[in-house]
């Protein structure tokens, strides 16, 4: 999702991604953790930073009008058929 806000993520601002996890979890050891990270652009960014590639470093004590967060959840495949209706199929 591009263009709305930017995406303020849980990971501490490092300068490069050397010692990231590899398993796609936050990474919130070492690093500038008063700086998070924030990505993707928004309505106030340029046309070129409207990308998911973009990252940029945000004060996690500052408010910003083009900053938002997701809010998400695990949730087990499971309990999400049976919400939709339907169910697993058995081969």
């Amino acid at each position: 999702m591009h263009g709305n806000a930017l995406e303020w993520v849980e990971d501490c601002w490092h300068d490069d991604y050397v010692g990231a996890p590899v398993d796609g979890g936050a990474w919130t050891e070492g690093g500038d953790c008063a700086t998070r990270v924030a990505r993707g652009g928004s309505w106030y960014n340029a046309a070129g930073f409207l990308r998911s590639a973009f990252r940029n470093g945000m004060e996690a004590n500052k408010r910003f009008t083009h900053v938002g967060f997701r809010i998400a959840r695990p949730i087990a495949a499971r309990a999400l058929l049976t919400e939709l209706g339907s169910s697993p199929r058995r081969e």
